[in-house]
């Protein structure tokens, strides 16, 4: 007669319980060390040379195989590198959890700062203090086509350096220079100038569109001015600026002239504002 023993029935019934629990045992996937090196997140961020606003997000994490990320402005990812465009500037708190396929995780939290590059670009003001002897008796950079007669040269009074500007009563002179400029970038010109103190009379600078070659064509390319009336003193300079956005230009000119009284200008300068 077969006879089953106590040992045989017991491991007769193990290999039930095993060969049963195989139908839903789930193995871990490839990528996931479970016990030995858990999952570690890392990310690093980089925006974009062509938009700011646009940051890439390189993944760094180890032994993880699923990654959730919370971009700080409300919007979320599960790309292991995902590219994200902001909406405006600002500090957003970027989270990264990284996870196994046996549930353990890891998170990370950085802050990236989302703003506008300083552009390199510097524009300049060629002789902008008049002290450039050069080919044109000091007038280098400032000549001015048929849009008025040349301007004339100081010695005294001056800003600073040795040379200035100087518009006769008549009003008939003007100062002319084109520089180039970044489009949409905003831009602030200043200057010094001083006025004689008899009769009332004032100096006018303005920032123009582009080149400009016809003096009818002044007043329509005017982006922005400044008319200076300080007769206070004919030897102290006054300082004045003009705050200006370049647009869609390129290029824009710097346009002086006076009215009635004679003038002297010195000291042009450009920044970004």
């Amino acid at each position: 007669m077969f006879q089953i023993n106590f040992r045989q029935t017991f491991l007769l019934l193990g290999m039930l319980v095993f060969v049963a629990s195989c139908d839903t045992l789930e193995l871990p996937e490839a990528g996931s060390i479970p016990d030995e090196t858990p999952p570690k997140a890392a990310f690093s961020a980089s925006a974009s040379e062509s938009d700011f606003l646009q940051y890439n997000f390189s993944n760094e994490s180890i032994s993880a195989t699923d990654f959730a990320w919370d971009f700080g402005d409300g919007n979320t990812s599960t790309d292991r590198d995902p590219v994200h465009v902001y909406e405006e500037v600002g500090t957003y708190t970027v989270t990264l959890t990284a996870s196994d396929k046996l549930n353990a995780s890891d998170q990370i939290t950085r802050d990236i700062v989302v703003e506008e590059p300083m552009s390199a670009f510097v524009p300049e003001i060629m002789n902008p203090g008049f002290d450039i002897e050069g080919d044109d008796s000091y007038r280098d950079g400032w000549r001015n086509g048929d849009l008025g007669g040349v301007i004339q040269i100081t010695s005294s009074p001056v800003y600073e350096g040795e040379k200035a500007a100087k518009l006769p009563s008549a009003g008939d002179r003007i100062g002319y220079q084109a520089i180039s400029v970044e489009p949409n970038t905003n831009y602030t010109i200043s200057f010094y100038y001083t006025l004689k103190t008899d009769p009332a009379g004032s100096i006018t600078v303005s920032v123009l569109a582009g080149e400009v070659s016809n003096p009818d064509d002044i007043a329509g390319a005017t982006i922005a001015s400044f008319t200076g009336e300080d007769q206070t003193s004919a030897s102290t300079f006054t300082l004045g600026s003009i705050d200006f956005n370049s647009g869609d230009n390129s290029t824009v000119s710097i346009y002086f002239t006076n009215t009635a009284v004679e003038a002297r200008i010195d000291s042009f300068a450009i920044d970004v504002s």
